[in-house]
Formats: structure tokens, C-alpha cells, sequence
């Protein structure tokens, strides 16, 4: 097991590291910028190393800087959390030759699923389901191209995700303009402009499914997680089990993502990601690296995600077998409570947290960097808290969910709690009968909300 592991990142999954690495006594290296001085994960990591100002290029993202943080301090490990460097397979390989372990898949693999459309390609080898799109990238006749799959089109960045660099095209007029917007926007959000188009299904739901690998030859995967409740492509609440799949359909999915991670090579951690519509389903990417909603599967699965990852790439095997992992124990959800005003076209709401009264009880945990005198920083992702929740079955949890939505009390700015409420309490909701297109369908977006959002 490690000594000492460095956290490279910030807020709550920061906080969530540093106290898997303490029940695993082992000590912790908080980073943090000039702007999360204040933060939770300072305070309780072992030591603490400011980066760099505010701008997250010039701190978090700053791979140098990490990485001299975690020679002065003699982490001999770091754990990347998720998003800034997770997925950057040259700041794996760069910790790899400075004699660092990076906390999750190798850089080879990464490189081959963190990519969308190479990974298309390792989806199409191993025999798993894709959208129908382009072989590739769009390089030549793209016209064309769109032509052959059928409109409606969707034209997705290569690289990165949350939206960003995505565009639909419902006819041939609207090509071109939608390439060069989807293009500039993935340039200015991951560096890399490249884009690539697939077949626009209409009313799929997002599922996922968490899997883990031990790099000799040991695959599992989890229950999976319906994250379909979504705005502008970003995940809002996330559940597991979902209530649209049969136990066929989710044997043959979690049988789809071992394969493709086994093809891949893959290790630790990490999620397959799935479109599903009228009972099929579709492989869409993989997240090399822990989501933000890991806590369902935690809950379901009754599994330590955060340091099962840690073991694993300490080099232990995994310590369980598929039977064990797919094992459903309940249900589960997540919301995520943005400092956003749902009320002003979910405006960012930074600014300082007067008042924090947090939920409890049977079945909630909270993962949260927030506390009462906390500044919300306007650099980073709103994300102040995660509320997860678990019971016996659906209703129950979806029950236990509204109750301690209720006992969330934040004073000082503005949070999207109450419209989680508004979500759960929708008949088609709890129903859970849904597509991806729930929310604005269902009228539960503000008037100054973009309804072709």
C-alpha cells in the first residue's frame, strides 16, 4: 500500500479521497489554488500545497505544478479525482516517469478509450453496439457523410465531454455552421477542435455501467446507473437500478463493457457509457476515470469505490468475482446541488455560504467541501454537495430523497435543491417512464430557460 498520495484536485471529491486514504491509513497532500485556500480539502489533508492562482489552466490543470507538489511533499502516488487532469493520459505517462503511480487506468488504455472515436473502434472490435456514425473523424466530405447515417445528426467533440463541442443538425442546410460552432467551442473547452457525427436518437436514456479491472485479467461490472435526467447534457439526478432495464438487458450490457474494457486493456476503475432506446442499447464513451455519480453505485453494489481504485493500483487483484459485483441491494439516487438559481436560467450563484444545515438519517449520506462561512468560488464548477439516498426500493428511496432535500437548508445564495424536489414529485418522474428530453417535455424548466436547450 502507498504512504503518501496527493490529491490532485479540489471540493468534494477532494474531500471524498483524502478520507478513503485515511481508513486506509495512508497520508494525504491537498493542492489547492490561490482561490480554495478556504476549502475543506486543505484543512483536512496531512499537508497542503498551494499551486498556483485562481485560473484553473494555471493551477489545477497545471501538470508541472502537481507534480512538483508531489516531489517536495514524497507522495508516491496521486489520485486525480475527476475532470482537470483525470483523463489526460500524458499526465498519467508524466507521473509514470517520475516514479509517481497514477490512481487509475494506464495511459495506453486511456489513450485508446479516452478518445471518443478510437474508442468507437476498440467498441466496434470487441463486438459491442455503437450509435451508427462516421468511421472517424470529420475530415473530408462531411455533406456527404451526414447524408449516409440520416438526419437528425449529432455532431459530437472528439475529446472531453459535458456537452460541450455538441450540436444537432436536423437538416443539410444546418451543416456546415453547426461543424464550425461544435468545433470552435470543443477547441476552446479541450484543446482539440476535432469533432465527429452519429445518428440522433430521439428519445434514448442515458445509462452507464461501473466497472473495475485488475490489470491481470480480472473484469467485473457494477449495477448500473440511469443518468438520464439531464439539462443542456449535464446529469442532474442519477439513480441505480434503473427502471427501464430488464435483468436481460442488464447482463448483456454489463457483458458488453467488460469486453470492451478487457479489448482495451484497462485497469482500475472506470465507466462504460450507454445510449438505450426501445430496447436497445448503444455505446457511446467511456469516462476513464471515477464519475460523480459513483455514490449510487457504492450504495447498490455496498462497495468502496474510491478504495477498491486505491488497492487496485496499489497492484491487489480484485477482491471479488462478477456474481458479487453485480449484486443489486436496494436503490439508490444522487442530486447534485449547484449554486445556481433554477429560477434565472440556473445562473451561477457564487458567493458566501452564511447558513449550512445538512440532512441525515437513515439511508443519506452527503459528500460535500461546503461549510457555514464557505465562499463559493466563481472559477470552478458550481457543485456544492452531493445529496445521496438509499432504500429498499424506488418509492422508498424516492420518499427518503424528498425528505432530506427538505432538511437541506443553505443560506446566503441560491442552490438547485428545490428543483430536485420539483423533478422527483412529477408524476411521469416517479412513474419512471423518461427519456433524456424529460425536463423540457415536461415543463419543468423556467421561462427564461432555452427550451431547445
Amino acid at each position: 500500500m502507498f504512504k503518501k498520495i496527493l490529491i490532485a484536485n479540489r471540493s468534494e471529491i477532494a474531500v471524498r479521497a483524502i478520507r478513503a486514504c485515511r481508513e486506509l491509513g495512508v497520508k494525504t497532500v491537498a493542492v489547492y489554488s490561490e482561490a480554495d485556500r478556504e476549502s475543506r480539502h486543505v484543512a483536512l489533508a496531512d499537508q497542503a500545497v498551494c499551486i498556483g492562482p485562481a485560473p484553473a489552466k494555471l493551477s489545477y490543470l497545471d501538470a508541472e505544478a502537481v507534480l512538483s507538489a508531489a516531489k517536495i511533499t514524497g507522495a508516491d502516488a496521486v489520485h486525480p479525482g475527476y475532470g482537470f487532469l483525470s483523463e489526460n493520459a500524458d499526465f498519467a505517462e508524466a507521473c509514470r516517469s517520475r516514479g509517481l503511480v497514477f490512481i487509475g487506468p494506464p495511459p495506453e488504455a486511456s489513450r485508446k478509450l479516452g478518445y471518443k472515436s478510437s474508442a468507437k473502434a476498440v467498441a466496434l472490435e470487441a463486438k459491442v453496439p455503437v450509435v451508427p456514425g462516421t468511421k472517424g473523424l470529420v475530415a473530408g466530405d462531411a455533406a456527404r457523410e451526414a447524408a449516409a447515417i440520416g438526419y437528425p445528426v449529432l455532431i459530437k467533440a472528439a475529446a472531453g465531454g459535458g456537452g460541450k463541442g455538441m450540436r444537432v443538425v436536423r437538416q443539410a442546410g444546418e451543416l456546415a455552421a453547426q461543424l464550425a460552432t461544435a468545433a470552435n467551442e470543443a477547441k476552446a473547452a479541450f484543446g482539440d477542435g476535432a469533432v465527429y457525427l452519429e445518428k440522433l436518437l430521439d428519445r434514448p436514456r442515458h445509462v452507464e455501467i461501473q466497472i473495475a479491472a485488475d490489470g491481470r485479467g480480472g473484469a467485473v461490472a457494477f449495477p448500473e446507473r440511469d443518468c438520464t435526467v439531464q439539462r443542456r447534457h449535464q446529469k442532474l439526478v442519477e439513480e441505480s437500478p434503473s427502471p427501464a432495464l430488464t435483468p436481460e438487458i442488464r447482463r448483456r450490457m454489463q457483458e458488453a463493457a467488460v469486453r470492451l474494457v478487457k479489448a482495451a486493456g484497462y485497469a482500475n476503475v472506470g465507466t462504460v457509457e450507454f445510449l438505450f432506446q426501445d430496447g436497445q442499447f448503444y455505446f457511446i464513451e467511456v469516462n476513464a476515470r471515477l464519475q460523480v455519480e459513483h455514490p449510487v453505485t457504492e450504495a447498490v453494489a455496498g462497495v468502496d469505490l474510491m478504495e477498491l481504485m486505491i488497492r487496485l493500483a496499489a497492484g491487489e487483484p480484485l477482491p471479488f468475482g462478477q456474481e458479487r459485483a453485480g449484486e443489486i441491494r436496494g436503490h439508490s439516487f444522487e442530486h447534485r446541488i449547484n449554486a445556481e438559481d433554477p429560477d434565472n436560467g440556473f445562473a451561477p450563484c457564487p458567493g458566501r455560504i452564511e447558513t449550512l444545515e445538512l440532512p441525515g438519517g437513515a439511508g443519506v449520506r452527503v459528500d460535500t467541501h461546503a461549510y457555514a462561512g464557505y465562499t463559493v468560488p466563481s472559477y470552478y464548477d458550481s457543485l456544492i454537495a452531493k445529496v445521496i439516498t438509499f432504500a429498499p426500493d424506488r418509492p422508498s428511496a424516492i420518499r427518503r430523497s424528498l425528505r432530506a432535500l427538505g432538511e437541506l437548508q443553505v443560506g446566503g445564495i441560491k442552490t438547485t435543491a428545490a428543483f430536485h424536489a420539483k423533478v422527483l414529485s412529477h408524476p411521469v418522474f416517479q412513474k419512471g417512464d423518461f427519456d433524456t428530453h424529460f425536463i423540457e417535455t415536461h415543463g419543468l424548466l423556467d421561462s427564461k430557460e432555452p427550451q431547445n436547450a
